[in-house]
């Protein structure tokens, strides 16, 4: 849709007036991308009407957008409920340094890692649990 005629132009304004109040501070959505589509196409030149393969390219291009849109959103909701598990699982077979019960600094190879009562714990390689939340340093193990 490469023009829109004056008259039909100040048609549609009058009606996406309320609207644009409304919404001002957010963007443009997929209802309000119908509304004009609709309105355009409602108040198109029966003699110069929009060609077919432009409306189609413009829904599927819409519809492209709203897919990704979804995506993000979900792979945004992803990230943020991420366990942290898995960052804790890839300190297994690596020194951590900790903090212990007299205050003094630590370090021992992670062998494994524990899930209970919602929290995690690591398992050194001398059979001591440490939470990950004393853990000052990860470094690699020197072999």
């Amino acid at each position: 849709m490469t023009s829109v005629n004056s008259d039909y132009a100040a048609a549609g304004a009058s009606s996406t007036k309320s609207t644009a109040a409304v919404n001002s501070s957010t963007n443009l959505g997929k209802d309000e991308f119908l509304k004009i589509l609709m309105t355009q196409v409602q108040n198109q030149d029966p003699l110069n009407p929009v060609d077919d393969k432009e409306f189609i390219s413009q829904m599927a291009t819409f519809s492209s957008l709203e897919q990704m849109m979804n995506l993000n959103t979900t792979m945004t909701k992803y990230v943020e409920n991420q366990d942290p598990f898995t960052m804790y699982v890839n300190w297994i077979g690596k020194n951590v340094t900790f903090s212990d019960s007299d205050g003094k600094d630590q370090t021992s190879p992670v062998n494994s890692v524990k899930h209970s009562n919602g929290n995690y714990v690591l398992v050194l390689e001398n059979g001591k649990e440490v939470s990950p939340w004393n853990v000052t340093a990860v470094s690699e193990t020197s072999k």
